[in-house]
């Protein structure tokens, strides 16, 4: 048994710690919030198997410089003259090509179905109630062009066997009978899975409190001592904890964490914004609004609409142009609905951690003996969370890992 701690607690933080505990090692969650917002409360609560191309694909760095010009723009990405955004940029950039997306097509693919299958296995193994359906993804199109694009995504997606059709516009009305859409067609990603986000960090922080994890809230880490290679401690704003192992698990924190290590992972923040609808909308079945690059969730009691990829820094700013345009393509693609100017005020947002190259860091660190890196997962933090844990705890124990992680070596060069 080790002493493990985990610098996180976050939806990576916690699965960490749950496959830990079930290995028998003590474990200690250390988090500088209150742990009850942030983007593991605020994601759109996808298992997504679909999402198989990486945020950095052809175009995607242009596409971004140009939103600079357009507040509302799906991927706004603020220049800083700032060396750390600068080294991301640089990466980021050099790894929008298409040899990026065809290297990272399966192993996204194979990971997500993974952790979709680690999802139902907790939950009926523990005999958690948290929302887990599988009623799969529509990918809701304006235009025809939007549609031919998605067309060859699923073309690609059929030939990595997963499951998806095309729909026409009846069908569509005949899925989602109970509300009027605005479509030409869509795809629809039988593969994909949806939660409520706070059920499942809820009833997981509960369970990991009964098996005797201990947590520390609000506690800011200042200072790492390092000797030999070897962490010896971590300082925090009221404490200090010493461990055998340590989880860097801190979101787009992890960064800032990693440079008293002296370790250089490249990471940005990206910020996503959520508007929760409580009133009944008739929406039954996730969907992502193509053109808007918007999220909508049929959630336990209410409905989310969220999205936006904002790089923009550390903050937590709420830019009201950017939740008004969530909320005008809601009404676009579904002229029924209308949300209030009350559930705009309430919209929340929380940070993604980005890689240069779309996929996550999961691993130990030459310069850190006893150092697992959890972080960078982009919008598939959720997605990933207990495949990561998963592996995070197997890493730990010295066990071979179940997925092959050469590929998210936070020591990997771009």
């Amino acid at each position: 048994m080790k002493k493990v701690i985990i610098i996180g607690g976050g939806v990576i933080g916690l699965c960490s710690a749950y496959y830990l505990v079930r290995e028998g090692h003590q474990v200690i969650v250390v988090d500088q919030t209150s742990m009850d917002h942030g983007a593991s409360f605020v994601n759109a609560g996808y298992l997504t198997p679909s999402h198989f191309i990486p945020l950095a694909a052809p175009g995607v760095m242009k596409q971004g410089l140009r939103s600079i010009f357009d507040p509302a723009s799906p991927l706004f990405i603020k220049p800083r003259f700032n060396r750390y955004f600068l080294e991301w940029a640089w990466a980021f950039n050099k790894s929008c090509t298409a040899s990026n997306v065809a290297q990272s097509i399966k192993i996204l693919k194979d990971i997500n179905l993974w952790s979709a299958d680690l999802f139902s296995e907790i939950r009926s193994s523990e005999g958690f109630t948290f929302q887990l359906e599988n009623k799969g993804l529509l990918i809701l199109c304006l235009t025809e062009k939007m549609l031919e694009e998605e067309l060859r995504l699923s073309q690609i997606a059929s030939e990595e066997g997963l499951d998806v059709k095309q729909l026409s516009t009846s069908e569509i009305n005949t899925m989602e009978s109970n509300v009027t859409l605005n479509a030409i067609g869509a795809l629809h990603y039988q593969c994909d899975w949806h939660m409520t986000p706070h059920e499942f960090m809820n009833e997981m922080y509960d369970w990991l409190k009964m098996k005797n994890v201990i947590f520390y809230k609000n506690e800011q880490v200042v200072d790492i001592q390092v000797s030999g290679g070897v962490i010896k401690k971590i300082i925090t704003s009221n404490d200090s904890f010493t461990g055998d192992e340590f989880v860097l698990a801190a979101g787009s924190w992890s960064d800032l964490l990693s440079r008293k290590l002296g370790i250089r992972i490249l990471l940005e923040a990206g910020k996503g914004y959520r508007i929760d609808v409580d009133k009944h909308t008739g929406i039954t079945i996730p969907s992502v609004l193509a053109e808007a690059k918007v999220a909508v969730t049929p959630m336990n009691g209410f409905t989310r609409f969220a999205g936006t990829m904002e790089i923009a820094g550390v903050n937590h700013k709420i830019n009201r142009v950017r939740v008004d345009a969530i909320a005008e393509a809601a009404r676009r693609y579904y002229p029924d609905i209308s949300i209030s100017n009350d559930e705009r005020e309430n919209a929340a947002c929380g940070l993604r951690a980005i890689s240069p190259d779309g996929k996550p860091y999961i691993g130990k660190s030459s310069k850190c003996n006893n150092l697992i890196i959890a972080t960078g997962h982009a919008m598939m933090g959720w997605s990933m969370a207990p495949a990561t844990g998963k592996l995070v705890a197997e890493i730990i124990s010295e066990e071979k890992p179940s997925f092959n992680i050469d590929h998210f070596s936070p020591d990997r060069r771009f």
